[in-house]
């Protein structure tokens, strides 16, 4: 077997197709096989990529039993993310599961449970956190570049041109802002809290919401004030209904950080930037440049950390708590605007079964 990271995709959408380019250029990985749900759709995605037809699986199931795969990137809609995770960490899979990890706080308990339990890496696939333009924004909250941090501004919206039977607006589906790319700037206010408070993280201590519920009952756009400790305060806001400016602004007690390109720094390679205005002082660039790495590439970046990190079986990018402090705060975020998914309702739970989508049952080995 290769001596690079042998990578299965699961599932082959637009996401699948942007990790699928950011592996080929990859130093430690490379792309060995696909899995969807018909042939032909596996076999169109793995052309695209140069993978032989038997490379090229019909079924999940398929990719799962692949020998040749080592990792899996998880990119299928969200309600499947904690399936299809418990399953590839059952076959001995390593994971990298796209964000959001699961539906919700109790999903995601059990895919971390089921990563440690057979021993394999796991990462909730938010690529931003890879990029060492959010590890320079770290080190200059953790620096007091500008004094005690005492406000967080962050934002990720858009308007889809998308129809009601969309991915994006279908509850059954996991439709609506808050899991699509709210988790974004609830993560980086937990990371960038954490980081003002010498901790790898932090989880707010309350949060309050307002929000507008569509049509197809799932979250248009909505806009949430979280309190951390350290009397930290948020502001978050999103939305697939609405474009806003996708940005992070950080105001502290001696000057305001801005950051332009949050969550897609470098994308394509080349140079991002952190602009930092202290009191009194001129502003100053702080230009991120990865022009000339062949780990430009903000998938690319991804990929390498997974590799980089594979022995301890997770990240310092995005921990198992933290992934799990991130979903409870979406949970309480969807709480405070009063949106359920159907598949969380009770008269839905003995249809929908355990978080691996089986019946309940004991396992052989427990003394429950």
């Amino acid at each position: 077997m290769s001596s690079l990271l042998q990578w299965g995709i699961l599932a082959t959408g637009n996401i699948a197709r942007a990790f699928a380019q950011g592996l080929s250029h990859s130093k430690t990985g490379k792309l060995v096989a696909v899995g969807s749900r018909s042939q032909e759709s596996a076999v169109r995605f793995g052309q695209e990529f140069g993978l032989p037809p038997a490379a090229c699986h019909a079924t999940y199931e398929g990719l799962l039993a692949d020998p040749e795969v080592q990792a899996i990137y998880i990119s299928n809609p969200h309600p499947g993310h904690a399936e299809w995770a418990i399953r590839c960490a059952e076959a001995g899979k390593h994971i990298l599961c796209e964000k959001p990890l699961t539906i919700n706080h109790g999903e995601a308990m059990a895919v971390v449970e089921a990563a440690q339990r057979h021993g394999v890496f796991l990462m909730e696939a938010f690529m931003y956190r890879c990029h060492p333009q959010t590890a320079r924004l770290v080190e200059l909250i953790r620096d007091g570049a500008i004094g005690k941090v005492r406000v967080i501004q962050a934002t990720f919206s858009f308007r889809t041109g998308a129809g009601a039977d969309s991915r994006l607006l279908d509850p059954e589906l996991g439709g609506g802002g808050i899991l699509d790319v709210g988790c974004y700037p609830v993560s980086m206010s937990r990371l960038l809290a954490g980081a003002a408070t010498g901790k790898p993280f932090a989880n707010p201590l309350k949060l309050s919401a307002v929000g507008h519920l569509g049509e197809t009952g799932v979250d248009d756009y909505t806009a949430a004030v979280a309190m951390f400790p350290g009397e930290i305060v948020a502001q978050l806001a999103t939305g697939v209904r609405v474009t806003q400016e996708n940005v992070v602004r950080i105001y502290g007690e001696d000057g305001q950080i801005f950051v332009p390109s949050p969550w897609s720094p470098s994308r394509d390679g080349g140079a991002s930037k952190i602009i930092v205005r202290r009191n009194g002082k001129p502003e100053e660039e702080i230009v991120i440049e990865t022009v000339g790495e062949a780990r430009a590439y903000l998938y690319t970046i991804e990929a390498d950390h997974v590799a980089a990190h594979l022995a301890a079986r997770q990240s310092p990018a995005m921990s198992w708590a933290d992934s799990l402090g991130n979903m409870q705060t979406l949970d309480s975020w969807r709480e405070a605007i009063g949106l359920t998914y159907p598949l969380e309702k009770p008269e839905h739970a003995t249809a929908v079964g355990t978080s691996a989508r089986r019946p309940l049952r004991r396992r052989t080995d427990s003394v429950m």
